[in-house]
This record gives C-alpha cells, structure tokens and sequence, in this order.
C-alpha cells in the first residue's frame, strides 16, 4: 500500500516562510507527476505547483515567485518552499502523486496525503 505523508505545516507571520515535505512510503515501481494542493474552508481544491518526472513546473498565479516545487527522486519525495507568506495562503496543503506500484504496473494511479495545515495570520 502506497501511503504519502506531509510534513512542515504550522502558523507563521504574514511574510514569513515554511517549507512543506512530502515522504513517499510503499512498493512504488515509478512517480510520474508530483504535486501540491491545497484547500481554504469553504473553498474547492487547488492545485498550488506540480512538477513532471522530467523537471518541468507549474504554479498557480497566486504563488508564482514565492513558492517553489521540487523533487528528489532518489528519495521519492517532493518539497514546497513557500516564502512571503501572506493571510491568504492560509489552507489545509495535501501532497499528490501519480504512482505506478509494482503490483499495478502498468497503471498509474493518483495518490493523496492526509494534509498539513499552514496558517499565516497578518
């Protein structure tokens, strides 16, 4: 069983900086694609950076030189440095990964953590 565990969530000043793990556990074959949501009360999901097998990022407007994605294959994790925080980046941050396990080769599947919470208040 593939399990994704979040890490480095926690309350911080506006403009202040934390830095989001993700850990990757199971009988993982292949990562594709890695990602980070997240999710305001009340609000829908959003995705907030991805980043491919092959390096290529994406962010979200809003994020967009503050946070940074990246990878470490090596140890099947991803980070997200988030830096000048304001008020509204407050939300719950879930970790996504799209696994290819050893049992389900050749299907990939997409994967979730439980979340952190990262609270900035102003």
């Amino acid at each position: 069983q593939v399990q994704l565990v979040e890490s480095g969530g926690g309350l911080v000043q506006a403009g202040g900086s934390l830095r989001l793990a993700c850990a990757t556990s199971g009988s993982i074959f292949e990562i594709n694609d890695m990602a980070w949501y997240r999710q305001a009360p009340g609000k829908q999901r959003e995705l907030v950076a991805r980043i491919t097998k092959g390096g290529v990022t994406n962010y979200a407007d809003s994020v967009k030189g503050r946070f940074t994605v990246t990878r470490d294959d090596a140890k099947s994790t991803v980070t997200l440095q988030m830096n000048n925080l304001k008020p509204e980046d407050t939300a719950r941050y879930y970790c996504n990964a799209v696994i290819q396990t050893r049992t389900s080769f050749p299907t990939f599947t997409n994967y979730w953590g439980q979340g952190t919470q990262v609270t900035v208040s102003s």
